[in-house]
């Protein structure tokens, strides 16, 4: 609250004072801003202001000059994900903060999100070794570490039990176990996607195939199960083809490169994915389970948050504040949809009002996330 001041000469030595401090702010400001790798995207083309950089904090200003949605991605060696920002709209802007170590890879821009991307490579360069750290984010890296491979490691009894009941000829029991099996898959995504080939076997829609790509995985048995009702010998065959893929994400988690900014754009991408899959009810178009693959996103989002908040509440109270607020208020209404068996409504059951209620607590929680990043940079 500002205090009347009686006198002349304490206004003007408050004003003085108040724009030496704005002009302080806005040249860190304008630093920040020309030390952003800037990021053109458009329907054809993909331009990066600079494709050297050094190594250490990179902040990517994306511009979406397009006709498309798009989303932008940097991919190292073999298209493993090093970061990404989904779901940009057309005219449009995001900012991406990550920790990038020195070496070569690729920025890709995919408009319409789909296909490999046009590409444009960049090298990082120096040494990260020296850069400040605070043992309070190393901890939550390596807590969040020891959470991914907790889900992966539970994943594949459940993927198991799944496959042996699609071996046997079970169908009912199959689909009854099918939303159970992705459960820690969908809590920590952007660790399984940062591996490259990983979600490509195991997680692909039908719709999102690339040229060529055979399809296995998750939701090429949920149409056989849902939408052509049959257990064949091709089923069998691809469900342990599922359980084999998982078994190898599960043996990657320990070669995870994670960082804390890392977790909270991961966060921010589990946001994405409900937005642009669950809401629209694309995910799990023929089982209709996508309530469940959205609870586990947002929990999944909600862990790597609370791991990075002892800092995030320092540096931004009013962040951490709003975050804490808006995970309860969409966290109480999805438990208006659970069932008494520990599944959710199914998504064909509710209604375009309600998903439109969805869309807005995800929009509510996902602009604040978008700030996580920043608030956990160390400089």
């Amino acid at each position: 609250m500002s205090a009347r001041r009686s006198t002349a000469a304490t206004l003007l030595t408050l004003a003085v004072a108040s724009a030496a401090l704005a002009g302080c702010s806005q040249k860190k400001d304008d630093k920040t801003a020309a030390d952003a790798v800037k990021v053109n995207a458009t329907d054809t083309a993909c331009e990066v202001s600079r494709t050297t950089f050094p190594a250490g904090h990179v902040s990517i200003d994306i511009a979406n000059k397009g006709s498309k949605v798009t989303e932008v991605y940097v991919y190292a060696a073999g298209d493993r994900i090093v970061t990404e920002r989904e779901n940009i709209g057309p005219g449009t802007r995001a900012t991406i903060s990550a920790e990038i170590k020195a070496g070569s890879y690729e920025v890709a821009c995919k408009p319409g999100m789909v296909g490999d991307g046009i590409r444009q490579r960049i090298t990082v360069t120096g040494d990260t070794s020296a850069a400040p750290t605070d043992p309070r984010l190393s901890a939550a890296v390596d807590s969040y570490r020891t959470y991914a491979q907790e889900q992966a490691d539970a994943t594949i009894p459940a993927v198991e039990a799944f496959a042996a009941a699609i071996k046997a000829g079970e169908l009912e029991k199959a689909k009854s176990l099918y939303a159970p099996s992705r459960t820690g898959w969908e809590r920590t995504e952007p660790v399984a996607e940062s591996f490259g080939d990983v979600d490509p076997k195991t997680d692909t829609r039908e719709d999102k195939l690339e040229p060529g790509q055979e399809w296995t995985g998750w939701h090429k048995l949920e149409k056989s199960l849902w939408a052509d009702a049959k257990i064949g010998d091709d089923e069998k065959k691809l469900a342990d083809q599922l359980v084999a893929d998982l078994k190898d994400w599960q043996k990657k988690i320990p070669e995870a490169e994670i960082t804390a900014t890392g977790m909270a754009n991961g966060a921010k991408e589990l946001l994405d994915e409900v937005a642009t899959n669950k809401i629209t009810g694309e995910e799990d178009r023929y089982s209709h389970t996508d309530l469940a693959d959205f609870v586990a996103n947002v929990e999944g989002a909600r862990k790597a948050y609370e791991l990075l908040k002892p800092v995030a509440a320092e540096k931004d109270p009013e962040l951490a504040k709003t975050l804490d607020s808006e995970f309860a208020a969409i966290e109480t209404l999805l438990a208006k949809y659970k069932q008494a068996d520990g599944g959710y409504t199914s998504y064909d059951k509710v209604t375009e009002a309600e998903r439109k209620t969805f869309s807005d607590a995800v929009n509510s929680l996902g602009e604040p996330l978008s700030k996580l990043a920043a608030a956990v940079v160390v400089k």
